[in-house]
């Protein structure tokens, strides 16, 4: 149909309120993409899958399905070799547990003969699930900046000699900030870090007092933050507990990232099968909204339209209107004013 009489028709705006119906960005381009069709056998498929869902949502409730993120660029990397981020992968992630969730909805055991949902069938049984992945990563990474000590024993050991050596560092400072020599010279009775050092804020007057490696100044220049000696080799070693950590990270992002090379295809192809989803049932919720029904087809030229309202009318002033055409008579003219309502 030429683009020109479909915004006249205002076509566009039905698009948009479609779009809101749905949750991922591959849905609403589905939806915003959507174009007029005179092909008998598809528009009928459409419409088909269209019903499924409608029957769906009423023995089921809404589909599980929610906002994902676009993930080309981590299956991109993943077929480049590079390693994942936390997010890469618990993005990924997300996809299979929502694929497992899908699944679980379609095929839960409540009566349901997946026979009758032909077209949705094909969908849902082409899902590819791996629960021994999603938990791998779900259980060891816990957001996008935290991974669980228990991903690896060599980590779990890392932590645990990390926080045993802060313990120290901070004891030896906190009894250095109140001892009786040290504590007149101290601005604040606090430990902090400077350069990823422990320190502790001493008065500028008094920065010769204690010896030590100054790190950095306040912003008046009235506090000067030291390194005292008797920390200084426990600072090393936490820093370089910090090397090794970030090390040890490293392999286990390359570690999970392998887990998702053999199965990038079968990701793509999740990622498609949950847009068209998302797009079919945001037509069955546009359809239950507007309470819309499913056409019946003819091939007699016969058009007979039973209390048609426009989409874009308030539903509760709209009048609704009988249309009929291809029977008694095969030609209608409509006329009236200006917003009469032709």
């Amino acid at each position: 149909m030429n683009a020109n009489y479909l915004n006249k028709l205002e076509y566009n705006k039905v698009l948009e309120i479609l779009a809101s119906f749905s949750n991922t960005y591959i849905g609403k381009n589905f939806c915003l993409n959507l174009v007029p069709c005179n092909d008998k056998f598809k528009v009928q498929k459409a419409l088909d899958e269209t019903s499924e869902a409608c029957s769906l949502i009423v023995r089921k409730g809404n589909l599980p399905i929610s906002f994902i993120d676009n993930v080309e660029v981590y299956l991109k990397a993943i077929r480049g070799n590079a390693i994942l981020s936390t997010k890469g992968l618990l993005e990924l992630a997300r996809i299979l547990k929502m694929c497992r969730n899908l699944n679980d909805y379609f095929y839960s055991k409540d009566g349901l003969n997946a026979e009758d949902y032909a077209i949705l069938d094909n969908y849902f049984n082409s899902l590819y699930t791996n629960k021994n992945i999603e938990d791998a990563i779900f259980s060891n990474i816990l957001d996008e900046n935290t991974i669980n000590d228990n991903a690896s024993k060599k980590l779990y050991t890392i932590r645990k000699s990390f926080r045993k050596l802060e313990q120290d560092i901070k004891s030896k400072l906190n009894n250095f900030i109140h001892s009786s020599t040290y504590s007149k010279y101290i601005q604040e009775s606090v430990v902090t870090i400077r350069n990823d050092r422990y320190v502790i804020p001493v008065k500028q007057e008094y920065r010769s007092q204690v010896k030590g490696f100054i790190h950095d100044f306040s912003s008046s220049g009235s506090t000067v933050f030291i390194e005292p000696m008797a920390v200084f080799e426990l600072n090393n070693e936490i820093n370089n507990l910090r090397v090794e950590e970030n090390i040890e990270i490293e392999r286990i992002l390359k570690d999970y990232t392998e887990l998702f090379a053999p199965i990038v295809n079968e990701i793509e192809n999740n990622i498609r099968i949950i847009g068209r989803l998302d797009f079919i049932f945001a037509k069955a919720a546009f359809a239950q909204t507007y309470n819309g029904v499913a056409p019946t087809f003819n091939t007699d030229g016969r058009i007979n339209i039973k209390k048609g309202r426009h989409p874009l009318l308030d539903a509760k002033k709209v009048v609704p209107i009988d249309v009929r055409l291809g029977e008694d008579f095969t030609l209608l003219i409509i006329t009236g004013p200006n917003t009469g309502g032709k």
